[in-house]
C-alpha cells in the first residue's frame, strides 16, 4: 500500500501546483476552490493510505518481485448481501426530490431513510447473518 500513498500524495503536489497556476491565470474563484478542495481530498487520502501502510505486513504489490500469487487467499471480511443500500438510495432520491417537488415528501423520505439506517447498522444482529 505504500506506492498507492505516494502516488496521492504526489498527485495532491500536482493539483496543489495547478491550482495556484489556474488561480493565477484564471482568477476565477469557483474553479480555484473546487481545485483546492481536490488537494484536500488527495492529500486525505494519500496520509491516510501511507499511515495504513505502516501498520500491515508487507504486500506482494509493494515487492518488486511479487507476484499476483502472493496475494492469494482470503482479503478480508466483507458483508453479505444487504437490502440497506436500496432503502437508503430510495431515502435519499425521494428527500432530494422533496427539495424539488416540495418539502412535504420529506416526511415519506425519513422513514424510508431511517429504516434503511437501522437494517444497515443492525443487520449482522438478526437473520441469517448473527454472530459473524
Amino acid at each position: 500500500m505504500k506506492i498507492q500513498g505516494k502516488m496521492f500524495i504526489w498527485l495532491s503536489v500536482f493539483v496543489l501546483a495547478m491550482t495556484i497556476v489556474y488561480g493565477v491565470w484564471a482568477k476565477e474563484p469557483a474553479g480555484t476552490a473546487a481545485l483546492f478542495m481536490t488537494f484536500g481530498l488527495c492529500i486525505m487520502v494519500g496520509y491516510y493510505l501511507s499511515f495504513t501502510a505502516r501498520r500491515v505486513d508487507k504486500l506482494a504489490q509493494d515487492d518488486k518481485e511479487g507476484e499476483v500469487a502472493d496475494e492469494a487467499g482470503e482479503q478480508g471480511f466483507f458483508a453479505p448481501h444487504s437490502w440497506a443500500p436500496l432503502f437508503l438510495a430510495t431515502g435519499g432520491a425521494l428527500a432530494f426530490a422533496g427539495i424539488a417537488i416540495g418539502w412535504w415528501l420529506l416526511y415519506f423520505s425519513a422513514p424510508v431513510i431511517l429504516l434503511g439506517i437501522f437494517s444497515w447498522v443492525f443487520e449482522f444482529y438478526r437473520g441469517e447473518n448473527q454472530n459473524q
